[in-house]
Formats: C-alpha cells, sequence, structure tokens
C-alpha cells in the first residue's frame, strides 16, 4: 500500500500544495502553502512536481509511519527529523523504509514545516487543489491521529533544490505602500516604517496579528466600503496594530490597507513566531 499512517499530527498538519487561484469572484481565496519556497524545494528534492501535495507541519511534533520504501525530505522551519530514532537531515532526500517512522521535533527556529513524498499527497482535489483552507473549510481536514494518507503519481525528473536558509532572530519584510495609504496620517506611515513591530499569539493561516508601541492613526474616520484584498496586505483596523494577511486571508475586507508586503517576502512572514521583532522597509 503506497500510504503514510498519521501517529501524530502535532498542533496543526494540512495537506496543501500551490493553491486554488482565480477564484476571489466566487468569495474563494487562494489557500496554498504559506511558505511556498519551503514548500516547492521539498518538492523538487524527492523529484515531485512542483503542484504535489505536501504536508505543512506547523510547530512540529509530527509522527507518522511510511507502509512502503518511500523517498521523503523535509524543509521549512529548523526542526530535528528522526527515522527510527536516528537524526536526519533536512533539506535532503531521505530514503524511508516500509514500517519505519518520522518524526519532527518542535523548531528551533521558524513556524512551518514541509514534508513531501515523492509522488505528492493524494486527496481529492476541490476546485483544482488539494489544499486545506482553514478559513473556508475547502479542501481536506486537517490531519489527524491515525489517518492513512495515499501517496499519488505527481513525480517527474529530479532537478536540483535550492537550499532555504534559516531565518534569523528577527525579519524585515519590504512594502509597497497602498492602495489605502491615504486613510493613514504622515505620521503613521512613517511609523510603519520607523518602530519594531512584535508578532503576538495571534497568529495562523490566516495573518498574523502585530504589535507596536504606537498605533497607526487613521487621517479619514468615514467607514470603507468591503473590498479585495490580497496575499501580504497590511490591514490596519480600528486598534491601529496591522495584520499581515497570509495565504487563507478573506478575499474581501472592510479596513484600510496601509502597505503590501512583497511576493518575495511572504514566505519567510509565514515562518514567524510570537515574539518575533519584524521591521518593514519599502521596496525599491
Amino acid at each position: 500500500m503506497k500510504a503514510l499512517t498519521i501517529v501524530q499530527p502535532g498542533p496543526l498538519c494540512t495537506v496543501q500544495d500551490r493553491g486554488r487561484p482565480g477564484h476571489a469572484s466566487i468569495g474563494v481565496g487562494r489557500s496554498g502553502a504559506a511558505d511556498l519556497r519551503s514548500h516547492d524545494a521539498a518538492n523538487r528534492l524527492v523529484g515531485n512536481n512542483s503542484d504535489a501535495a505536501t504536508l505543512e507541519v506547523t510547530f512540529g511534533g509530527l509522527r507518522l509511519r511510511a507502509e512502503f520504501d518511500v523517498l521523503i525530505a523535509v524543509t521549512g522551519a529548523h526542526v530535528i527529523c528522526r527515522v527510527d530514532g536516528t537524526v536526519q537531515g533536512l533539506h535532503s532526500t531521505l530514503a524511508v523504509r516500509a514500517g519505519q517512522e518520522l518524526e519532527l521535533s518542535t523548531p528551533t527556529w521558524g513556524l512551518r514545516s514541509y514534508l513531501a513524498v515523492r509522488g505528492g499527497i493524494d486527496v481529492p482535489a476541490v476546485l483544482g487543489s488539494r489544499a486545506t483552507d482553514t478559513m473556508s473549510g475547502l479542501g481536506p481536514a486537517a490531519i489527524s491521529p491515525g489517518d492513512v494518507l495515499a501517496i499519488g503519481d505527481d513525480s517527474e525528473l529530479w532537478p536540483a533544490a535550492d537550499f532555504v536558509p534559516p531565518p534569523s532572530n528577527g525579519a524585515t519584510l519590504h512594502v509597497t505602500f497602498g492602495p489605502r495609504e491615504n486613510w493613514f496620517t504622515e505620521r503613521a506611515r512613517s511609523l510603519l516604517l520607523a518602530q519594531p513591530w512584535t508578532v503576538t499569539q495571534d497568529t495562523d493561516r490566516v495573518g498574523i496579528r502585530l504589535d507596536g508601541s504606537e498605533p497607526l492613526t487613521r487621517a479619514i474616520d468615514s467607514e470603507l466600503p468591503s473590498e479585495g484584498t490580497i496575499l501580504g496586505s497590511l490591514q490596519v483596523p480600528p486598534s491601529g496594530q496591522p495584520v499581515l494577511f497570509l495565504a487563507d486571508h478573506p478575499v474581501t475586507g472592510g479596513y484600510p490597507v496601509i502597505a503590501v508586503v512583497t511576493a518575495a517576502d511572504v514566505c519567510a512572514a509565514a515562518q514567524l513566531t510570537p515574539g518575533t521583532t519584524v521591521h518593514f522597509r519599502r521596496a525599491h
């Protein structure tokens, strides 16, 4: 049987791929891997197509058993990966034999790990994607103990894989101002770049709530009609503390977006843990 059996999923383990773009008009967000760079790297390491589904493991704790001889790779957050108790390397191709168990520790940095299996996780696609959308409920349910995950045939040749460097204790994310930067005072626009922001405990696949010593004040106090939002948006609710939208963000929002984190930095944002200090810089 080409399958993996989940012994323990950890705090949150979901099936993810590159998402389901193109459905915002019917209220469905893209979803997909929060850290696409690590997802893609894991797939390349086992020779999969980039669209093959992986397991996104939040804060470690995953333990699974291989039901057949399989090739696996783990990327993303820095965890200790063991196969039958023996420590294995991250960002490398691992041969796991039938009956062996693989487990991931809690990370020493980063938040999300990506486990790719040659052939990909084979679950039913919804609107062209196997991704679990935690906000809309589309896609497969979050992984539970005892789940048996079938393995598909989404493999190809063996391209080289890029190493994903570990994040530092802090992060610098680049932003482009807009579309509603004029709804904020000049001081608020300066503060976004000048002061440090702390990742709060209120963080998930929908977004990251940030906390700064001085909130961002608005220049326009009227109510904003709901409008479309995109990945990386920095939406500012009445508290003045911004929320950075991640993969499962809502497709519309009623609070103004002061700026958007660049696509290149959203993957780094997905690895931010509570307590991490974030600085924003204007993209050139």
